[in-house]
């Protein structure tokens, strides 16, 4: 039964965590869709600590209740999901590759404009999503095929390595391994238990930041910051531990071989600070910015289809780092930490040279910056140059409203339509190679 029900778990599981960045990309203003998907990420980091400290506290009573009342209370949050989702709206963009136009304007009016249909910034969005809708109606058929094609596969690539690197970065060990780490700091008994929880409290404090900012800041620099500031640590903590710590007795402290480390005195207190400032620094930036960015990629055609193999890529290295952290504590002991700080210093060289900024932009804009004919064939600009292009775009009316402390610097209308001619150009272009 255990395991009938992970496996449906899993699969519930997994077809929200594909679909509703995809759901939130299509619905929000480009001004505040990073923010609005980031949210996301900060109520996972809400439902993580809450359910720690539920465990935790259930860990006192005597028997099967042990385990069965957190098991039992996760049913709470699916059954206000299942009746809240009867009155959300669905994404416009699916309405419109579906024919139900009018439909679609409704919901644009509702979200953006309190059901003003005349709206420019509605009128505006339902023309870039008929453009597009229409455009790919004529040209292709959608199929799991077509994210490997030359003109997209880019693109997959870029968003299954968000996925990737964000498993890669080494977050997931730090949470659910932390009280091996934490043991071989010479805690001990519930203390280890109430130091780990610290960390769930600074995952859900630092996401703030990335909610208020996340569509200023871009997700360019977030990436590389995070991954920078990530790396450092992850190298403090491999020097402390090879320094001033010591081979644990054979078969690991408490009798468990992964705890393979002893450390004492201050150097035990350094190794919790890093982990401490390890994940202060993920929260607010590879956190929500790996599940903003891929549903940002692509166009809608593939949208639905591309996250979803993306999220995959996600859970499956997921899988892999838990059945690999504790063997690799107990064999390559402190080293772990020095294979994720070497993992987070590529991730730092691939982000800067092959992904673009996706902030600020339309869905639509971003497939014209694809494929840009001035950049290399099927990569489009390059990506070290798009956080310039995200200046020349202008945004609508009320995305002005919306964000005007970001956009300072407006074109004139001739370059205004220079712009959108050679966006639509290259969109053309790009698909007809």
């Amino acid at each position: 039964m255990l395991i009938v029900g992970r496996i449906i778990n899993g699969l519930a599981v997994g077809i929200c965590s594909a679909q509703v960045p995809v759901y939130i990309a299509e619905l929000a203003p480009p001004s505040k869709r990073g923010r609005l998907i980031g949210a996301q990420q900060w109520a996972i980091t809400w439902g993580i600590m809450i359910m720690f400290y539920i465990c935790y506290g259930c860990s006192f009573i005597k028997g099967t209740a042990a385990f069965r009342v957190p098991w039992g209370i996760q049913m709470t949050p699916a059954i206000l999901l299942l009746f809240g989702l009867f009155f959300l709206p669905e994404s416009p963009r699916w309405l419109a590759k579906h024919g139900r136009w009018e439909e679609a304007l409704d919901t644009l009016a509702l979200v953006h404009a309190h059901g003003d249909k005349n709206d420019a910034f509605v009128r505006s969005e339902m023309k870039e999503i008929r453009d597009e809708v229409e455009f790919d109606a004529q040209n292709s058929d959608v199929s799991w095929i077509e994210l490997f094609r030359p003109g997209m596969l880019n693109r997959v690539h870029i968003g299954v390595f968000t996925q990737i690197w964000s498993q890669l970065t080494g977050m997931n060990v730090m949470m659910y391994y932390i009280t091996y780490v934490f043991a071989m700091a010479n805690l001990k008994g519930n203390n280890i238990l109430l130091s780990s929880s610290i960390q769930y409290v600074i995952n859900v404090i630092m996401t703030i930041p990335a909610l208020i900012w996340i569509d200023r800041w871009g997700r360019r620099p977030m990436f590389l910051v995070g991954a920078a500031l990530m790396m450092t640590w992850l190298f403090i903590n491999a020097g402390v531990m090879a320094t001033y710590g010591h081979a644990a007795p054979a078969g690991g402290l408490n009798g468990i071989a992964a705890e393979s480390w002893i450390l004492t005195g201050m150097p035990a207190k350094v190794i919790i600070a890093m982990s401490y400032l390890f994940v202060a620094s993920f929260a607010p930036t590879w956190g929500p910015a790996s599940w903003a960015y891929p549903p940002e990629l692509f166009p809608l055609r593939v949208r639905g289809k591309a996250v979803a193999l993306c999220t995959s890529a996600n859970w499956a290295f997921n899988f892999a780092l838990g059945y690999f952290v504790p063997p690799a504590f107990q064999n390559i002991q402190w080293r772990v930490y020095i294979l994720f700080g070497v993992f987070c210093a590529t991730m730092f060289i691939h982000v800067f040279l092959m992904f673009p900024e996706t902030a600020g932009k339309s869905l639509e804009e971003v497939g014209a910056m694809f494929t840009d004919p001035q950049g290399p064939k099927y990569l489009g600009t390059p990506p070290w140059r798009t956080s310039v292009v995200t200046k020349t775009l202008d945004l609508h009316p009320r995305e002005k409203l919306f964000n005007s402390h970001e956009h300072n610097e407006r074109t004139s209308d001739e370059e205004k339509g220079v712009v959108a001619l050679e966006a639509a150009a290259a969109l053309v272009a790009g698909t007809t190679t």
